[in-house]
């Protein structure tokens, strides 16, 4: 049977977005390519019609997640302060709802630990998609008129926001977790919701 020269480019999209679900739940080392077929609802021997390996799958998936930020990014950027803006960053990344919803999560907090030990294409791909979105972040949020601090302010806060959510993911104690989710959000507050 023949397919439409769409169905391709369909075919790899589901693949893509499958992959970029599935890396954020289990992280790249902890997904095979088995797994990523299944969720895309084929089998694993079509997934070479469309990459050459998983690294190129991995490349692609960080880029497509970075990508499904931009939504975000363009509601912050809305706002009329950089402490409503900090606010808002601040208060949706350290919820509940996005500490229990990994798949629709953070890529650099699924994955970020992965890339240190991968190299070749999905090193550079998340790496490539990583500064474009901190770019990205830095003109929504503007918590700085002067680019260098800017962007110090904004690797500062993207810092502190990752390191607190995996704190929060790792415990196994939902009231301990939301604990040092509620005293990550205040303390991140104060740093960045008042008068910059």
């Amino acid at each position: 049977m023949r397919y439409p020269p769409s169905h391709k480019v369909e075919t790899r999209r589901r693949i893509i977005a499958a992959a970029s679900a599935a890396f954020r739940e289990r992280g790249v080392d902890g997904t095979g390519v088995d797994e990523v077929m299944r969720r895309a609802g084929l089998t694993h021997g079509g997934f070479y019609a469309h990459f050459h390996d998983k690294s190129e799958l991995v490349a692609e998936a960080c880029a497509e997640a970075f990508e499904a930020a931009v939504v975000n990014l363009d509601r912050i950027a809305a706002l009329p302060t950089p402490a409503r803006r900090a606010r808002l960053l601040i208060d949706s990344y350290l919820s509940q709802r996005h500490r229990d919803n990994r798949g629709s999560g953070c890529l650099i907090v699924a994955v970020g630990a992965d890339m240190g030990r991968l190299a070749g294409a999905a090193q550079t791909g998340y790496a490539q998609g990583f500064a474009l979105h901190l770019d990205r972040l830095g003109a929504a949020l503007r918590l700085s008129g002067e680019a260098g601090r800017n962007r110090d302010l904004v690797t500062h806060l993207m810092s502190a926001l990752v390191g607190a959510l995996i704190f929060a993911r790792a415990m196994d104690d939902a009231a301990r977790s939301d604990a040092l989710l509620a005293s990550s959000r205040r303390m991140l507050r104060r740093e960045f919701c008042q008068t910059l």
